[in-house]
């Protein structure tokens, strides 16, 4: 590989660097300086005061459903390149299919753990 091969990378990164910068510089000019008064260091600026706390507590069943999702989301995202790949092998009932049976049978084990432990139940 010669350097030339790597102009690509370097101009995106310059890019996106540039990018980046002229948005900092642009905000730092043209950005409004408020003196400092109690509603300018509210955490919702609307020109009246907050009421309440700016963080409102959420219940931990929504953190364990947030994760569950990301989790089986990707789990299932996985699948769908290993699908495409492998077209071939699985019209051809070649023994690929075989780790991904056992990446599925983890991904539903998990899943009934989850459901024993009450995790996706919400009157709790």
């Amino acid at each position: 590989m010669q350097i030339a091969d790597y102009y690509p990378i370097l101009v995106q990164i310059l890019i996106a660097a540039g990018i980046g910068a002229f948005v900092i510089i642009a905000s730092h000019i043209f950005g409004q300086r408020g003196t400092d008064t109690a509603i300018k260091n509210t955490p919702y600026e609307c020109g009246m005061l907050a009421e309440g706390s700016g963080h409102a507590p959420f219940a931990i069943k929504f953190y364990v459903t947030a994760m569950l999702f990301i989790l089986f989301d990707i789990e299932v995202v996985f699948l769908f390149p290993w699908v495409l790949t492998f077209r071939e092998f699985l019209s051809a009932n070649l023994p690929i299919v075989l780790p991904v049976f056992f990446f599925l049978f983890v991904l539903v084990l998990g899943l009934f753990y989850e459901l024993k432990k009450g995790a996706i139940e919400w009157e709790q």
